[in-house]
C-alpha cells in the first residue's frame, strides 16, 4: 500500500529531482498505484523480482532502474529491459553489458563514498582510471554517479559523504571532459540532506509505502 500523504509531501518539497521508487518489498499492484500518483521511475534490486514485475507491468509507462548489485552472470536476463543501471562498479560487469546490450545503456558509476567494506562500489581512488577504461565501450553511456551514505544520525558526516560524490562528478567532468549530469544519492532516511548536496535522483523506499499517519 502506498502512503499518499508522504508522496504528496515529498513531491511538494523536491525541486527538479527524480523520485525513483525502490520497490524491493512491494508487489506489482503497489507499483501500479505509484504510477497513478505520478511516480513512474521504478527501481529494483534483484533480477528475479525485476523480471517478475516487468512481465506484469511492461505495458505501463514506466522508466525502469536497476539499483542493486548486478551479478555478471545475470546481465543478459535484464540488460535490454532496463533504462538505467545505478550500480556499474567493475570492468567484468561492463564487459557483459557490452556483449549483451543492443543500444547504449545509461549508467551510474557506483562509488563507495562511506568507505565501508560491507558496501559495493568503486574505491574513490579508482574512479578516474575506471572511467577512462569505459571510453572504449560503446554500449555504456555514463550519465551519473551513485553513492550511499553511512547509516548514522550524524548529519554532518552524511552531508560530507554526499558532498564527496558531487566533487568527484565535477572533477571527472573537468579531467576527462565527460558530461556527467546526475547524482543518484539519498534514500528515505537521508534524502533531504542529499537534495542540499546536489542530488538529482532520490532512491526512496519505505517512506513511500505503509499506513497513513
Amino acid at each position: 500500500m502506498v502512503n499518499k500523504q508522504n508522496i504528496k509531501n515529498i513531491q511538494d518539497e523536491i525541486n527538479d529531482q527524480t523520485i525513483i521508487a525502490a520497490t524491493k518489498y512491494v508487489d506489482a499492484s503497489a507499483i501500479e498505484d505509484l504510477v497513478k500518483l505520478g511516480i513512474n521511475n521504478i527501481g529494483e534490486n534483484r533480477v528475479d523480482a525485476f523480471l517478475e514485475k516487468y512481465n506484469v507491468l511492461h505495458d505501463y509507462n514506466i522508466v525502469w532502474h536497476f539499483i542493486g548489485h548486478l551479478q555478471s552472470k545475470k546481465v543478459k536476463k535484464v540488460i535490454n529491459k532496463v533504462d538505467y543501471l545505478h550500480s556499474l562498479d567493475r570492468i567484468s560487469l561492463a564487459d557483459e553489458i557490452q556483449k549483451h546490450r543492443t543500444l547504449p545503456l545509461k549508467c551510474f558509476i557506483e562509488i563507495n563514498i562511506s568507505d565501508e567494506q560491507s558496501k559495493y562500489g568503486l574505491n574513490v581512488n579508482d574512479v578516474y582510471s575506471f572511467c577512462e577504461k569505459l571510453e572504449s565501450y560503446d554500449k555504456i553511456l555514463i550519465v551519473g554517479l551513485m553513492g550511499m551514505a553511512k547509516l548514522t544520525d550524524d548529519e554532518t558526516e552524511i552531508s560530507n559523504e554526499f558532498g564527496k560524490l558531487r566533487e568527484i562528478k565535477e572533477e571527472l567532468n573537468k579531467r576527462l571532459s565527460l558530461n556527467i549530469d546526475f547524482l543518484s544519492m539519498g534514500m528515505s532516511n537521508d534524502y533531504k540532506i542529499a537534495i542540499k548536496e546536489g542530488s538529482t535522483h532520490l532512491r526512496l523506499g519505505s517512506i513511500l509505502f505503509g499506513k497513513e499517519d
